[in-house]
């Protein structure tokens, strides 16, 4: 939901940015935005290792989720996206520390999550803290494109193109943890 308010930011800023994808249907669009796109699964440790040797990044931006683009199917999701959280993270951080990458930077939940949603947010919190890295911890999201529109969700929350202005500051921040909320 952040990623295509993001990368246009980004590029707009005078960063070079490669935009990791799993699905080829996703490249022409970050072509279309100034980012130079790679198809990778963050699930291929050794695939996803080569390309961030590749890329030799001044940062790397963990803005990774598997989540519906319909709400109500939220819950068919919740597996692979704490999979995400934890395999995922996990690989994307021994990838970064392998080529010496200076900053890391993920997104993370304002909010507790309960069961295993909230221990899959934990770890990815604590793999990203020891880097150490940056912890973004959103607000829902609210505006176009997201599961709430039309009128915001309860707090914590951040308009969407708020939550992307923010981030991009967020790359001069020291490490640790910062809400990404409305005031």
């Amino acid at each position: 939901m952040i990623g295509s308010r993001l990368v246009p930011l980004l590029v707009e800023a005078d960063h070079e940015v490669i935009g990791m994808t799993r699905s080829r249907s996703k490249v022409a669009a970050l072509i279309e935005v100034g980012a130079e796109p790679v198809v990778c699964d963050v699930f291929d440790a050794a695939g996803l290792a080569a390309a961030v040797a590749r890329a030799q990044p001044d940062v790397v931006m963990h803005q990774l989720t598997d989540l519906p683009d319909d709400f109500a199917r939220f819950e068919d999701f919740a597996t692979s996206h704490n999979r995400i959280r934890r395999v995922g993270t996990r690989n994307l951080v021994a990838a970064a520390l392998a080529v010496d990458v200076s900053r890391f930077i993920a997104q993370s939940v304002a909010w507790a999550l309960p069961g295993d949603g909230g221990a899959a947010v934990e770890e990815l919190e604590k793999a990203v803290l020891s880097y150490p890295g940056v912890v973004l911890r959103y607000g829902q999201f609210y505006g176009p494109g997201t599961y709430h529109p039309a009128r915001p969700p309860d707090p914590p929350r951040i308009h969407v193109d708020e939550a992307a202005r923010r981030t991009v500051a967020s790359l001069d921040a020291v490490p640790g943890v910062f809400a990404i909320v409305d005031d």
